[in-house]
């Protein structure tokens, strides 16, 4: 009797490992080691898409001006100018200073691109993880930390080319020029060139980082095996 006690208790703890085994070996093993190089190509490459997808959309005739993400309004100094010159019947003329100003913003990010695809290509991410863990634009607002300096630089004299390629200019230096000798106004002299520079490299940014957001959070925009690879650990 002890016999077939002892020999229907080991029976059962050898039926127990083999079910405990099956269940392990159904269980999810969870995410692949990811290296840091991986993690920083992953990264690398949802920002070229981002560039590639949506920045390219920039560069298009009304790619600012019809894009209500992006467009380029007047700032604060030039409100009065555009509300003013509406009020004496010049409404037409103020909505081509509006259009003279993105299409300025559109034919700059033309010429920029390579440049900023150079930047891209140059960056490190020594701190990978946190930026593939971190908000749904944390990839996009390191990426302008590092480059807007140096991209600053590169946008300005071709904004103040395309300012001239455009007729942006004159445009607005007619616009400013009846602007101020309406009567009890002050005079205003803006930096456009500088505006309209910050504006362009705000909406280069904000284009990718409605890219970046739809990798993160859309499975069928990772389009490569290393971006399903790589932001899988963030879901």
């Amino acid at each position: 009797m002890l016999r077939k006690l002892f020999a229907f208790v080991l029976f059962f703890n050898l039926m127990s490992c083999a079910e405990l085994q099956q269940v392990v070996n159904q269980m999810p093993q969870g995410n692949p080691i990811i290296s840091n190089a991986d993690m920083a190509a992953g990264l690398r490459q949802a920002l070229d898409f981002g560039i590639e997808k949506q920045v390219s959309k920039l560069t298009q005739t009304d790619g600012f001006y019809k894009n209500e993400l992006v467009k380029i309004l007047l700032p604060e100094e030039l409100q009065k100018v555009d509300k003013a010159l509406r009020d004496i019947g010049l409404s037409s003329l103020a909505d081509e200073g509006i259009k003279a100003l993105n299409r300025a913003a559109e034919d700059a990010v033309k010429e920029a691109t390579p440049i900023f695809v150079d930047a891209v290509k140059g960056i490190t991410f020594s701190d990978a993880k946190n930026i593939l863990l971190g908000n749904d634009d944390a990839a996009t607002q390191y990426l302008s930390s590092k480059t807007q300096t140096a991209l600053y630089a590169k946008f300005n004299p071709v904004i103040k080319n395309s300012f001239n390629k455009v007729g942006a200019d004159q445009i607005w230096s007619n616009l400013i020029t009846k602007y101020n000798n309406i009567p009890f106004t002050s005079n205003v002299n803006p930096d456009l060139t500088d505006y309209v520079t910050n504006q362009a490299l705000k909406g280069v940014y904000t284009m990718i980082a409605v890219e970046e957001k739809d990798i993160r959070t859309k499975f069928n925009s990772r389009t490569t095996d290393l971006l399903k690879k790589v932001f899988a650990l963030q879901d």
